[in-house]
């Protein structure tokens, strides 16, 4: 395990342990990181802590003999995995090497060859080197049935490794050729459009008012996923001081700021209409214009 590990290092890989016959980082989880060591500054997860240091993979691999994680993202890797079919699968299911053919095939091309290991339920990685200036995450099933790829915040167990139903075994040593173009356009998400900004629609605001609206909505709807909601309630809790000062009606604030929501939604309207109420409430009830009225 020691000498594999090290030989990943070499192509330039970064490594780290994963569990004796298992495919689970065999690090400390945040809740019991002793905050020493390479966490001295914080706690350090498996990426993080991927190494191509010798003497770091040596001290390593002399505890136990763990399996080898190859952390593709700081690796500059993109490793195409083609699994095999599931038993669950409906009759017929395509395994993951017959996929990439039937993709190759559409794309009049043929199928890459490059650093491939066999894994231990039978199945194939496929390694490429990451494009320049493009950041590929994980995916599942983009390409096709069976067909994964690991990219920026995955990991794959590396060659040497061993689990109960076999071994990682290379299969072409060919060094790792560039990720096809071809294979990259199909592994990078749709454009999306830009979103409308919405503008208000009647708004008698003036000024600082009409601009602070204005500036709400646009954070609001051009918000990323995962954001917008926090975003919404921010927006709603800036826009309720102007309500409890005047200068804002709350009518043509909430429906402002809900057309805004609407956009590229990921929730109902009735949610995001809940998050508005709530902020321009905590808001008014709050601000000292408004404190103490009865």
């Amino acid at each position: 395990m020691l000498a594999a590990a090290l030989q990943a290092a070499e192509y330039g890989w970064h490594v780290f342990p994963l569990r004796p016959a298992d495919k689970r980082p065999a690090l400390h989880s945040q809740t019991l990181c002793p905050r020493t060591g390479d966490c001295a500054g914080g706690h350090r997860k498996w990426e993080d802590r991927a190494t191509i240091d010798p003497d770091r993979i040596r001290r390593a691999w002399a505890e136990r003999p763990f399996n080898i994680g190859i952390a593709t993202g700081p690796s500059g890797l993109v490793v195409v995995d083609l699994d095999i079919v599931k038993a669950k699968d409906p009759k017929g299911t395509p395994d993951g090497v017959t996929s990439l053919q039937a993709l190759c095939e559409r794309a009049g091309q043929v199928v890459p060859t490059t650093y491939r290991v066999r894994t231990a339920s039978g199945g194939h990685h496929l390694y490429f080197t990451a494009p320049e200036g493009i950041r590929l995450g994980n995916s599942a099933g983009r390409l096709g049935k069976h067909i994964d790829t690991r990219a920026h915040g995955g990991y794959v167990v590396g060659a040497g490794s061993t689990l109960p139903l076999g071994a990682y075994e290379v299969t072409d040593p060919t060094d790792p050729v560039p990720l096809p173009r071809w294979l990259q356009e199909a592994l990078q998400p749709p454009s999306r459009p830009a979103p409308e900004v919405p503008t208000p629609e009647g708004t008698r605001a003036k000024g600082y008012a009409a601009a602070a609206l204005r500036g709400e909505l646009r954070n609001v709807s051009t918000a990323a996923d995962g954001t917008r909601n926090a975003t919404l309630l921010r927006a709603a809790r800036a826009l309720g001081r102007l309500i409890a000062s005047g200068d804002l009606s709350r009518t043509e604030v909430e429906q402002a700021l809900s057309r805004a929501a609407s956009g590229n939604a990921t929730q109902s309207q009735r949610y995001y209409d809940d998050v508005i109420r709530r902020g321009l409430d905590w808001s008014i009830t709050h601000n000292p214009a408004t404190r103490g009225r009865a």
